[in-house]
């Protein structure tokens, strides 16, 4: 999804016009993603390739109730302006602040691996055929990038479980630092890049999730017990398994 917001920003530095690339994200983000997507604004200098974006709100699929899956107040990139009219354009680094990451699950999927699968349908990687989309956004989304760093750094993960109530939890995300992405004569497309990414992003909220959401879960299983009496703890037992389940897969 940030590498969705990347490539369309690229595009619309070659258009020279910071309109373009609110109108880029807000366009093909939602063809890929099948989810809302939109951008406060976006600064982007063409003599120095540097750039500014912020308010990013990445919508969650259908049938999840938090309010978005991905927030981001803000988030600079550095592009070689001599390869924007290349075969290949050269980002030198990528560095999104603070986001807010929604985790919600039911114990069996979850929102951000529901997009994950919406965007491997899009572009014909998850053996099912491709999602029908528009020549221009076929072309965005290979476009060929070389990433040389891309950073996300003091993110928060809330995650929100549906079996315990929709409870939820805050976590820190700890920072996830990549590089040198497509350095190879063939590069990286910006679908690929958008899986490496949310790849990481799962991963890392699920892992930095783990011990707080079993410490609610228990929390939880034992309060509904006391309630709902020891007839319920059978019931209680597999969400709190279902929990442990769902954590220990990350590890």
């Amino acid at each position: 999804m940030l590498a969705i917001l990347l490539v369309v920003t690229v595009l619309g530095i070659r258009l020279f016009l910071d309109a373009a690339v609110k109108k880029g994200v807000e366009t093909v983000g939602p063809m890929l993603t099948k989810v809302e997507v939109k951008l406060g604004s976006a600064n982007i200098s063409m003599l120095t390739g540097s750039g500014k974006l912020s308010g990013l709100v990445v919508g969650n699929p259908e049938g999840y109730k938090t309010p978005s899956a991905i927030s981001v107040g803000s988030a600079s990139l550095a592009i070689q302006p001599t390869s924007l009219f290349s075969d290949k354009v050269v980002i030198r680094s990528i560095n999104v602040q603070a986001p807010e990451i929604t985790f919600e699950t039911d114990l069996k999927n979850s929102n951000l691996k529901k997009i994950m699968a919406n965007l491997e349908e899009a572009t014909g990687s998850s053996g099912k055929g491709k999602t029908p989309t528009t020549p221009q956004t076929e072309k965005k989304a290979n476009k060929k990038l070389q990433v040389d760093e891309f950073v996300i750094s003091g993110a928060k993960v809330n995650v929100s479980i549906t079996a315990l109530g929709s409870k939820s939890v805050m976590v820190p995300l700890p920072e996830i630092r990549l590089k040198d992405l497509g350095t190879g004569p063939e590069g990286i497309t910006v679908a690929e890049l958008t899986k490496r990414i949310l790849k990481e992003v799962i991963d890392g909220a699920v892992k930095a999730s783990g011990p707080a959401v079993t410490d609610l879960s228990k929390g939880v299983s034992d309060q509904l017990t006391k309630e709902l009496g020891k007839g319920a703890s059978g019931e209680v037992d597999k969400i709190t398994k279902g929990v442990g389940d769902l954590f220990k897969k990350s590890k």
